[in-house]
């Protein structure tokens, strides 16, 4: 299972996202281009010192994206949008160990063409006032429910 963020705007976010890949074993991509300047400095700041326990790569496109997970099928399976576009619960949708959970851009979500190119759309219910749920929040709950179905929480000797 992986963790994908397209053209994320805020380091914080990526931060707790590239942290949550740390404590739960997943990868992270990052699809450039990034709302803010991406050094490891900066992702110091907001991923502590979790940046050492996490792997992630880097894309320069949402294109170079689809071109690596192409070329490594064992790696990357299906790609999961989680959007506010969808009819599907998260909770309804039969996950596996290969999908791709991606979020997008804090302000924008993704580009039409991108959702329409994944391979499955999901959605977290929430009251009819919401808008959306903060994106490092939603991939934390989805993520949650992705490895509760595959079995492939991490085995824990602590907390």
């Amino acid at each position: 299972m992986r963790l994908a963020l397209f053209q994320p705007d805020m380091p914080q976010n990526t931060g707790t996202m590239l942290r949550l890949g740390a404590c739960m074993g997943v990868e992270v991509d990052i699809i450039e281009p990034c709302g803010f300047v991406f050094d490891e400095r900066a992702l110091r700041r907001y991923g502590m010192d979790y940046l050492d326990l996490v792997k992630y790569r880097r894309h320069n496109s949402w294109d170079d994206f689809c071109s690596y997970a192409y070329a490594h099928p064992e790696e990357y399976g299906r790609i999961v949008l989680l959007t506010t576009k969808s009819p599907l619960c998260y909770t309804d949708f039969e996950f596996r160990p290969t999908d791709v959970l991606m979020v997008g851009r804090e302000s924008a979500g993704v580009p039409e063409a991108v959702h329409q190119s994944v391979d499955a759309r999901v959605t977290i219910p929430m009251t009819e006032a919401a808008r959306s749920i903060n994106v490092a929040v939603s991939a934390t709950m989805v993520l949650g429910e992705a490895l509760r179905q595959t079995q492939l929480f991490p085995v824990s000797g602590g907390n």
